[in-house]
């Protein structure tokens, strides 16, 4: 299997505004490409896109395609379940999963966005459990779990639960020293305990392919024909024990950026990787807020407040701000139409419950109100 991953989390919309809204025909001509280049790994989940990805799964791919030309991954929703759902919630959603995404069996599937506090769903409803019948029924292939927490939580998963055959860790080269998401202590973790590993989030979320402006320099004068999504990718792709790396692609264009230099791509070289290093201090001197636009928050939101479009309007101020140039506040104002501004949060702190990078939301939505919104402030 080749190394990259298709990411149905980002898919192309008609408008961005409309996450259950996917423009099926780009998706199409998308896993067209993705399979005629010789890729086969599909990656969806029950949540993504409002609900609507593992119909777009069954649509452009499933329905498409033969069953034994691709891979298909899916993940239970630990998080979406509640303190009184029991062990028979969770045996409606595979039986829905398998419905919507139109298959019979999932190649790997995972328990989805592992930590210490789901953890302990996943041992109150037996999970690790219930996927281990549902692999000797032949519903399931490969049992895995996708990981967001410190290494020592990870670690102790991987040993009360040795029948995990795979963990799809958050790794890039930005988060790969970084003490909060601990990129490099997770891999080594999987690793010793022989675990392949998918590698998620090698771009963090679009943030590794637009580059303040001195670090693009950098890598461009290191390779002129290298995009910076593909310096990233790269990196994830050159570790041992990676099976495969993810990439949520939302238009033709970066799919077919990622297929042609995936195809026989060389480790990265020592000098390369020091490249990365200097890139990876230029961007974390810049102040910026972690988040990787998964969109988790966002479904949970009692006052419909756009969290991650905020977020990364913010860091793209950033930059600007430090060379004395005005807040983008037009900006601002344009995603806030028909939806609740940062001043409207109630403090009820759902959104943090849900989020992967474990990001103090309400008060990032503090100083983004404070930024774009000071004719309110006192």
């Amino acid at each position: 299997m080749k190394k990259l991953g298709f990411g149905m989390m980002r898919l192309p919309m008609p408008d961005p505004k409309e996450q259950g809204k996917i423009d099926l025909d780009q998706v199409c001509a998308m896993v067209d490409k993705f399979l005629d280049r010789g890729y086969t790994y599909f990656d969806t989940a029950y949540l993504y896109h409002a609900g609507e990805s593992e119909h777009a799964a069954r649509d452009a791919l499933v329905g498409r395609h033969p069953r034994d030309s691709f891979t298909l991954a899916d993940k239970m929703p630990l998080f979406h379940f509640k303190p009184e759902d029991g062990p028979d919630k969770q045996a409606q959603v595979f039986a829905h999963q398998l419905e919507k995404c139109g298959v019979d069996c999932f190649d790997y599937y995972l328990l989805h966005c592992v930590d210490r506090k789901s953890y302990e769903i996943a041992k109150r409803l037996d999970t690790f459990g219930f996927l281990r019948q549902k692999r000797e029924e032949g519903a399931i292939r490969h049992l895995g779990f996708s990981f967001h927490d410190k290494a020592d939580v990870l670690d102790r998963v991987l040993s009360e639960h040795p029948e995990a055959e795979f963990v799809q860790l958050q790794i890039n080269y930005l988060d790969w020293e970084d003490e909060r998401v601990q990129s490099r202590k997770c891999y080594e973790t999987a690793r010793r305990h022989g675990k392949q590993v998918v590698v998620m989030e090698p771009v963090k979320g679009g943030k590794l392919a637009r580059l303040p402006e001195e670090a693009a320099a950098l890598l461009r004068a290191a390779h002129p024909d290298w995009s910076p999504a593909s310096w990233a990718i790269r990196f994830a792709a050159s570790l041992e024990g990676v099976m495969v790396v993810l990439s949520g692609m939302s238009n033709l264009e970066q799919l077919e950026d990622n297929t042609a230099f995936m195809q026989d791509p060389p480790p990265l070289t020592a000098s390369e990787r020091e490249a990365l290093v200097r890139a990876a201090e230029i961007i974390s001197a810049v102040p910026a807020i972690a988040c990787t636009a998964c969109r988790y928050c966002v479904d949970s939101c009692p006052q419909n407040i756009k969290i991650p479009d905020y977020f990364s309007l913010y860091n793209d101020d950033q930059t600007a701000l430090r060379q004395g140039l005005p807040a983008s506040r037009d900006a601002y104002r344009q995603l806030a139409a028909g939806a609740g501004m940062a001043s409207d949060c109630v403090s009820c702190r759902q959104c943090e419950q849900k989020c992967p990078q474990h990001l103090p939301v309400t008060e990032w939505l503090g100083r983004v109100k404070k930024l774009y919104e000071p004719e309110d402030q006192n």
